[in-house]
């Protein structure tokens, strides 16, 4: 594809001698496509902005790519050859069709863990955020070259784990599950923080089950085994409704005794030290940090202790280059000290160590809570949205069949639910509300699958193939030529997504494009144009069809051809 920016910017370069050209996009089209601020270059050439742009627009000559120079006050303004972009544009979506906008970027190996959850309560609404952006940021790193690792961590021992344990021990009188399993063991969870209200001694009896597990106690092991593999029967359950399938999966019960060995071993090193109550810490304060305990006097582990090992063991297993940790922005302190840990104990990949933070997920009536047992589950607002957009779909379509309406259902329902997380900066708040996110206009998922579905029924209703002799003089309109510019653009937007690990930077890209595409259908005539001109129109949507496609792949999410 023609780079209409580089060359350009080349041409500037050519003619100034700068190094950096700061070229901007007008914020009308009819002021030009690229514009250079003559401004930068006054105090060095000792003229005016105005000036300097005449002389610049006398030096540079019309090409096959620019068709016109326009002097506007001190900025130079382009105006690129239009038969040129839409030939540029359509002709690289056409070649590369699946593969339009992925690029060799990278050729690095990422690892990429989400959403570690622990084994005492079933997934919720933060997790299912967390799994939105853990999935998409591994598409959009394979699109840039990257060899991707998806990677997981169960949480499955500790204080928490007890507490469900002990509350099945005394009150499940060996029940089976008679639900979703996750939910089954969480029912538990929730019991064991009412029961303690009543009864504190609960308290010491949970740390003494975790003792006892940790000694080789060997029912208490076999309690944990047996809820935990009840726990994450029900995750795998959630991970699939939401496309998830991770490369390895780390269990903390089988190899949380490896990080004592590492934190004693630095010790002896000198790289961590002793405090005055005989706990192993690492001192942080030359990296502006609080100091943090590694082991505790009395030889227990925390999570740091496990969190160390986890790190020496992926670099073992896979050697990343890159090892983004997906998790909540209240644990951005946490990270910036386990990432200066384990600098000072020479994990080799140190410097890939990224934490991809995010922000909270809210719902109308406030945060979740799920000690209390008020959290809102995963599986609970997959059901929600997937019925919404059932109901939907039986009032606009009455005669198609059950299973199509469950097809279309999940399709519309869960490209909602993964659209408005994904909308959003991951650093940012934001406030879920189910009917919201399920609306066919507005900032939505379903508005972008309805734009691709929209561009398909056309296509249906001209049932013929496109003339490949396109004659892209015809695609004049105003509206086409910013389709044409957006087209263009997409790859830039991957670009840009895979470097930040940011998905909202595509989410905002295919609403763009599919409200310009909208528009241009609703002023434009496409199977009503003469032959030549609608074959023109019927190859631009196709392209629009596959960059929506394209896009909302990479955010794990269905293009429907049918809505």
């Amino acid at each position: 594809m023609t780079d209409f920016k580089k060359e350009i910017t080349q041409i500037i370069k050519k003619e100034t001698g700068l190094a950096e050209i700061p070229l901007e996009v007008p914020p009308n089209p009819e002021m030009g496509d690229y514009a250079f601020p003559c401004f930068v270059l006054a105090k060095e050439w000792k003229k005016s902005p105005n000036d300097i742009a005449q002389e610049l627009a006398r030096k540079i000559p019309l090409n096959t790519f620019i068709r016109e120079i326009k002097i506007i006050g001190p900025y130079l303004n382009f105006f690129v050859s239009k038969k040129k972009l839409a030939q540029s544009a359509l002709k690289e979506v056409q070649e590369q069709k699946d593969n339009y906008g992925k690029q060799k970027l990278n050729k690095k190996k990422a690892m990429v863990e989400y959403p570690a959850p622990n084994t005492n309560k079933p997934l919720h609404l933060g997790h299912v955020r967390n799994l939105c952006i853990g999935k998409s940021v591994s598409n959009i790193l394979r699109a840039g070259g990257y060899k991707v690792i998806e990677a997981n961590l169960n949480n499955d021992r500790g204080i928490h784990i007890c507490k469900s344990m002990l509350a099945y021990k005394l009150f499940g009188k060996n029940k089976k599950p008679d639900k979703k399993t996750d939910h089954f063991v969480g029912d538990y969870y929730v019991l064991y923080n009412h029961k303690v209200k009543e009864k504190p001694e609960l308290e010491e009896q949970a740390k003494e089950l975790l003792r006892k597990w940790e000694s080789g106690d060997k029912d208490t092991a076999a309690l944990l085994k047996k809820m935990n593999k009840w726990a994450l029967k029900g995750f795998d359950e959630t991970y699939k409704q939401l496309g998830v399938k991770h490369d390895v999966v780390y269990n903390e019960t089988e190899h949380y005794k490896e990080g004592k060995n590492i934190v004693e071993g630095a010790l002896k090193k000198k790289l961590l030290e002793k405090d005055e109550d005989g706990n192993i810490i690492a001192n942080l304060e030359n990296f502006k940090l609080p100091n943090k305990v590694m082991l505790r006097a009395d030889g227990t582990s925390i999570y740091s202790t496990q969190d160390v090992n986890l790190a020496f063991l992926k670099n073992k297993d896979y050697k990343p280059d890159i090892s983004i940790y997906v998790v909540g922005n209240e644990q951005e302190l946490y990270f910036r000290q386990l990432f200066r840990i384990l600098e000072i104990l020479k994990l080799p990949n140190y410097k890939g160590l990224y934490h991809l933070s995010h922000g909270m997920v809210y719902l109308p009536d406030g945060r979740m809570k799920s000690r209390e047992g008020k959290v809102v589950d995963a599986d609970d607002i997959i059901e929600e949205v997937i019925n919404i957009a059932r109901k939907e779909v039986k009032q606009r379509y009455k005669k198609i069949s059950k299973a199509e309406t469950e097809k279309r259902a999940k399709q519309i329902g869960l490209g909602a639910l993964k659209f408005f997380i994904l909308k959003y900066d991951a650093s940012k708040d934001f406030v879920f509300n189910p009917e919201e996110s399920l609306s066919f206009e507005g900032e939505t998922g379903p508005y972008v699958q309805y734009t691709h579905a929209r561009i398909c029924s056309i296509l249906r209703k001209h049932g013929k193939k496109i003339n490949p002799k396109i004659d892209y003089e015809l695609l004049k309109d105003s509206r086409e030529l910013e389709l044409f510019k957006l087209l263009e653009k997409y790859p830039d937007a991957v670009k840009d997504a895979v470097k930040q690990y940011k998905p909202h930077l595509i989410a905002r890209f295919l609403l763009d494009i599919s409200r310009e595409l909208n528009t241009y259908y609703h002023d434009t005539p496409v199977l009503k144009a003469e032959p030549k001109l609608m074959d023109a129109r019927l190859a631009l949507i196709t392209a629009v069809k596959q960059v929506l496609k394209n896009g909302l792949e990479l955010l794990g999410i269905e293009a429907p051809e049918r809505m």
